[in-house]
């Protein structure tokens, strides 16, 4: 009877624990979902619902329960606003403008002013736009329960990294022309725990000789990932020409991989394996395989295998056992070996890709900015199954929650269920 019980329990909390979608990519941060999904849909082909989202916002959708929140922005980003739809229905049981900005900063037209993801857990929902706000809401009364707006950073083409919840802390990067820090707030109050300059000195030269000050090389739009390693954790995070891992308790640096000439990093780092995956950046566009375990300033010792052909710049990668997937920017859809980079396949599937790509099922989905999601099977031959189109185009990413797959396009949130 107790062993019958517990296994109840079990079931129960598994069956809970699928209906989150917390963060950025997920519960795990890394894209991955295990569920089978529908794997043929479009419009009028098991779309469940499709619900009309105003404003412009590349953030990704986040699932507590019944609800899922969502950012967004008028074009302008004089607006600042939350969006709770009800899961079930599609409906939109809430839509409040959290911050109004009388002068917002420049965003560059493929940037929005709501592209970080926020993140949701029992009863809040912590959502940043960067420097012009960051708040904490009840999700039951959509009150704030507190704010801050004192942040500072000229984000030069708009704001893009996504927080993280570990522990009691809230932890956001700040990548701009101008300061480049990574800060930890009290989650119940949002005061301020840490604040962690990048230690890089960005004094490499341009073409003229001079020291570089030019805003792009500064810049970064990554979302950090804590793990456990050896028993300890460490907050791995991407900023411009360098990646680093921190205690996530006192931010207290641990070591720095440097690649001077990479700026603009914009994937969440993927774990396993003992070695952090990255898409690195611009400029010379990589993927790096960091060895954990180091401290200070590592050397190429430290460094796996690097990807230079078709690596993403823009969509994060997923790593499935033994083999690393990705997409390029481009719809070049590549696998490689996770222990040393060798080559399995690469195939382009067509399109444009901002969108990170999410496995589910033994399935790979890649959502393109022309609306297009090409499903693929995983393994080690480029299996496709399925192309599906849907209005809008997609620079958000997936999110998950049962057995339905929730896309945000640039114009709705999808739906989709068998």
């Amino acid at each position: 009877m107790r062993l019958s019980c517990l296994l109840f329990l079990f079931c129960l909390n598994a069956a809970v624990a699928a209906d989150h979608w917390p963060q950025f990519r997920g519960p795990s941060g890394d894209g991955r979902a295990d569920v089978a999904l529908p794997q043929k849909f479009g419009e009028g082909q098991n779309v469940k619902w499709k619900t009309p989202i105003h404003g412009k916002a590349w953030s990704s959708p986040v699932i507590w329960g019944p609800q899922i929140w969502l950012t967004t922005a008028t074009e302008d980003g004089t607006q600042l606003s939350v969006v709770c739809v009800e899961k079930d229905t599609g409906k939109i049981v809430r839509d409040d403008v959290i911050f109004r900005i009388a002068k917002p900063q420049f965003c560059h037209k493929f940037n929005s002013y709501a592209s970080p993801t926020p993140v949701i857990e029992e009863g809040r929902l912590y959502a940043t736009f960067g420097s012009p706000g960051t708040a904490c809401i009840d999700t039951a009364t959509g009150k704030v329960l507190w704010e801050r707006t004192d942040l500072e950073c000229n984000h030069y083409r708009g704001a893009g990294s996504s927080p993280v919840v570990w522990q009691n802390l809230l932890i956001m990067p700040f990548d701009g022309s101008d300061l480049q820090y990574v800060i930890a707030l009290d989650k119940q109050t949002g005061k301020t725990v840490w604040k962690t300059d990048r230690s890089i000195d960005f004094k490499d030269l341009d073409k003229d000789g001079k020291p570089e000050a030019e805003g792009d090389m500064r810049k970064a739009f990554a979302t950090p990932t804590v793990i456990e390693h050896e028993g300890k954790p460490v907050l791995i995070s991407s900023g411009a020409k360098a990646h680093y891992g921190y205690d996530p308790a006192t931010g207290k640096e641990l070591w720095r991989f440097e690649e001077r000439a990479q700026h603009s990093a914009s994937a969440r780092p993927v774990i396993g394996n003992g070695t952090a995956y990255i898409a690195a950046g611009y400029s010379a566009g990589q993927v790096l395989a960091i060895k954990l375990g180091g401290s200070g300033l590592l050397s190429d010792t430290h460094l796996a295998f690097r990807v230079k052909k078709a690596a993403p710049n823009k969509p994060s990668l997923i790593l499935d056992g033994d083999l690393l997937y990705m997409i390029n920017d481009g719809g070049i859809a590549s696998c490689v070996e996770a222990a040393t980079g060798t080559p399995v396949w690469s195939e382009r599937v067509g399109g444009n890709y901002s969108a990170s790509p999410l496995l589910a099922g033994g399935h790979l989905y890649f959502c393109s900015e022309e609306g297009k999601v090409a499903v693929v099977k995983t393994g080690r031959t480029f299996t496709p199954v399925a192309e599906n189109q849907l209005e809008g185009g997609f620079m958000a990413s997936p999110a998950v929650s049962g057995k339905a797959l929730y896309l945000r396009s640039k114009t709705h949130l999808f739906r989709i269920e068998e």
